[in-house]
């Protein structure tokens, strides 16, 4: 606890305020949203790409159907919110939703180049204070993003009240390695590497080095699932990928 007995939470391995970590969480994507799709290429090894696509795949939308309304937070650059529209029929729409104005930017300024760019909209809002009605969407994705949430329970919560009774939940995570072994290998590799390659591509290492830190802090796939069923989701599952290194956790609103 700090001095006047406010709770705390991680910033990767260092412990701040709970009202503190917003603002910290913001100034890493304001360093490296222009470079943020690299920025996962250099932690993943390019293997983000393939994830993404399993969340789509995984979600199977529904090709001739009537409105399906899909949203996508803390998702800024619009990568999962793009292959929702490619993969579900026309009357799919997506909307992203993030708390970084930049990130939103770079979303906006891609997708103003895709053919479906009159389907998607931005707005800038906080994963555990949405400003959508309840019952609203048919679908909640979230990639890379929960574990940079202050409560992650509350966001939960969140995501299970704006979906519509039967809509789904979808969180694509850097999860827990579960090969013994390469799991000591990954993470020298990825403590020592990513935050050096880091910056070389935006001039500063400690972005890199906080998003390794918390891919460190997340809880592990079982754990994680517990809270998704704690937050109201049924019929709750999940699959590793790579071993383990990442995990797309999915859950039903009955």
């Amino acid at each position: 606890m700090t001095e006047n007995s406010e709770k705390t939470t991680h910033f990767g391995f260092k412990q701040v305020a709970q009202s503190e970590k917003q603002a910290l969480v913001y100034n890493v994507f304001e360093k490296v949203a222009e470079q943020y799709d690299l920025m996962n290429d250099v932690m993943t090894g390019g293997m983000h790409r393939i994830w993404k696509d399993a969340v789509i795949d995984w979600a199977a939308p529904p090709k001739h159907a009537g409105e399906y309304k899909h949203l996508d937070v803390a998702g800024g650059t619009a990568d999962i919110a793009f292959r929702m529209l490619e993969k579900a029929g026309k009357n799919a729409r997506s909307t992203v939703c993030d708390i970084n104005e930049h990130m939103l930017k770079v979303g906006e300024k891609r997708a103003a180049e895709k053919p479906y760019n009159d389907r998607i909209d931005f707005t800038c809002g906080n994963a555990e204070t949405l400003s959508f009605e309840d019952n609203y969407f048919d679908i909640y994705t979230i990639a890379f993003g929960i574990r940079n949430v202050t409560r992650m329970d509350v966001a939960l919560k969140e995501a299970f009240r704006v979906l519509k009774p039967g809509g789904r939940f979808l969180c694509l995570e850097v999860s827990k390695m579960q090969i013994a072994g390469i799991d000591k290998i990954y993470d020298a590799i990825s403590m020592n590497l990513v935050p050096k390659v880091g910056e070389l591509i935006v001039g500063d290492a400690g972005p890199y080095k906080y998003l390794v830190e918390s891919t460190r802090k997340f809880p592990p796939q079982e754990k994680f699932a517990q809270m998704i069923r704690d937050a109201g989701f049924s019929q709750v599952d999940y699959r590793n990928y790579l071993g383990g290194v990442a995990a797309i956790h999915s859950g039903y609103k009955i």
